[in-house]
């Protein structure tokens, strides 16, 4: 994506995000977010990614109050922002949110040494883990020791490392005084 196309879609989600929330007010659409706008490189048509609160059947009906809202909230971006052409609105439901809660969700339940709770009705895309039983030739754990601890000596500083930690030299007065020049 280029810099333009960027600054469009954060321009559109700010948009449709404030539309959703003070000028659509059908019923069907609850607690919805707009999580991300992707937009084709034509600016032809633009993937609206939202994320919606509630069961299944809330989120459907959300989800299809939201695509029918789609064509007014267009047409009311065409008086806030100045394109030649306001994209097409394609909304797509964003899942990731719940994807993530179910990963950790996982993880927790393998560390408290469960076994994860899986709904085979679910439909879940997720490979299931299951605890890994010890085998011959893992390492021991070993506790940490009491004692000092030591810790390796930090590497000497050279002209490259700064270079790279700062991202520009030190050479010339300007390095030095810390006074930028101005590129044109």
């Amino acid at each position: 994506m280029t810099q333009r196309t960027d600054r469009i879609d954060e321009l559109l989600r700010q948009e449709i995000g404030q539309a959703l929330e003070r000028e659509v007010t059908d019923p069907r659409i609850g607690f919805v977010t707009v999580t991300k706008v992707e937009t084709l490189p034509d600016l032809s048509r633009a993937h609206v990614w939202v994320s919606i609160i509630g069961s299944e059947a809330e989120r459907k009906q959300a989800l299809v109050a939201l695509r029918g809202a789609m064509p007014f909230i267009r047409h009311g971006l065409g008086t806030k922002i100045r394109l030649r052409r306001i994209p097409e609105l394609d909304v797509r439901l964003d899942d990731s949110i719940e994807r993530g809660t179910r990963v950790l969700q996982i993880i927790n339940e393998l560390e408290a040494g469960r076994t994860p709770d899986v709904l085979e009705d679910s439909g879940e895309s997720l490979p299931t883990p299951v605890p890994r039983l010890r085998q011959d030739g893992d390492t021991v754990e070993v506790p940490p020791s009491s004692g000092p601890s030591v810790e390796p000596a930090p590497k000497p500083r050279t002209k490259r490392s700064r270079r790279s930690e700062f991202g520009h030299g030190v050479a010339g007065s300007a390095g030095r005084s810390g006074a930028r020049r101005r590129t044109r």
